[in-house]
Parts: C-alpha cells; structure tokens; sequence
C-alpha cells in the first residue's frame, strides 16, 4: 500500500488526498506535524530533501511535488482520470489548476508566512492582508473564465471532478482559513458546494483527517 507522507492542514497535501481518493486508490496516512516542524528533521529530510510535504511512497519510490505525483497518478493510474480525453480540453484544465497552483499558492505557503512574521516583523493583520491580496487577484481571474463558460457543468470542467476542481478546493478551505470574503466569486462558491457533497472531497478534508487537533 501506498504511504502519504502529509500535513492535514496542507493545501498541497489536501489536493493529493483528493486525488487519490477520486481515483479510488487506496494509503497509509502518515502525519508529518508542521506545527512542530516535523517536516525540517533528519527522520523526514532524508524522504524529501526539501523538507516539505506531501511526499508519497509505493515500494521503493519516493515521490515529491503534488503536481508531479498527481500527473504520475494518472499514468499509473488511468482509471477514473482527472483529464479529459481531448488535447485542448487538457490544457484548460491544467491551465486553471496552475492558476492555484503556481499563483496563488505558493506565495501563501506556510513557509512564506513564517518569513513575513519573523524575517519582516509582520503582524497578523498584516499576513491575513498578504493572503487575502493573492487568493483575491486569482480567484476574481478564475471566476471570470468559469463564469463565461456556458458548456461549464457542476464542476470545473463538466459534470464530473477533475484536476482542476482538485486543485480549487483546498484552496477554498484556505480562503476561509484566512476571511477571504468569498461573496464575489459565486461560481467557485458553487462549484466548491458540489464538490463538498461527494465522499471524495469530503473524507479529504482537513478536519476529516486524523492529525486535526
């Protein structure tokens, strides 16, 4: 069995556990505890030298990187796929889970946090401000391209989850995390609505997960 090395509270790791449980695969659930900065010692640094998570191990193959894992989950795992089948239709998809990916996520990252409190001598306001400054700029970019798609369905991409949902919900939780005023962005409102009511989604969730304390 498969072994996830994660954090419950983790965007990233968030997005692999949906992943994962949307292709119906099965894991160990290992709690690596960054309020503790499990993730900077030698026990953890030597699965991943760079110290963050998630990081997923089948056999002897140690995996890294929610992107990298997650293309690999497809194409070890190409039942129940994340893509669609047609070569435009993956870009759009892909292109919208890389606008949370790469432009919203990691300049909110835990680590990034930590340097603006103890490095620049930020106060909370001032993060939350940080936050919400980011998720705002591309949530307003996203809701516009989804919002203009009439063809759209329930989810992100049609009627059924995919990359690009997997990518928005944590994403969501995190914007509540730090009172993200979600009023203006009524599609990705809804479509984090339809998301929730799948088993998926919902057993993915940070509170769901045994290290929530």
């Amino acid at each position: 069995m498969m072994k996830l090395y994660n954090f419950f509270r983790s965007g990233t790791s968030h997005r692999l556990r949906i992943a994962l449980n949307l292709k119906g695969l099965s894991y160990e659930y290992v709690a690596v505890d960054l309020r503790t900065e499990e993730h900077l010692g030698d026990a953890f640094k030597a699965l991943n030298p760079q110290g963050l998570v998630p990081a997923l191990v089948e056999g002897d193959k140690v995996l890294t990187q929610s992107p990298a894992i997650i293309e690999w989950l497809e194409e070890r795992y190409p039942g129940q796929p994340l893509l669609p089948s047609a070569p435009d239709e993956r870009a759009r998809v892909r292109a919208m889970a890389a606008l949370v990916g790469c432009d919203i996520h990691p300049i909110n990252n835990r680590r990034i946090l930590e340097y603006l409190r103890k490095q620049l001598g930020c106060d909370e306001a001032a993060v939350q401000a940080w936050c919400a400054t980011w998720i705002e700029a591309g949530f307003a970019a996203l809701e516009q391209q989804l919002a203009a798609d009439k063809t759209r369905g329930r989810f992100c991409f049609g009627d059924t989850p995919g990359l690009a949902d997997v990518y928005l919900v944590p994403q969501v939780e995190s914007a509540h995390r730090f009172k993200v005023d979600m009023t203006p962005y009524p599609t990705i409102v809804a479509i984090d609505g339809a998301c929730a009511e799948l088993d998926a989604f919902s057993r993915a969730a940070p509170a769901a997960q045994p290290d929530a304390k």
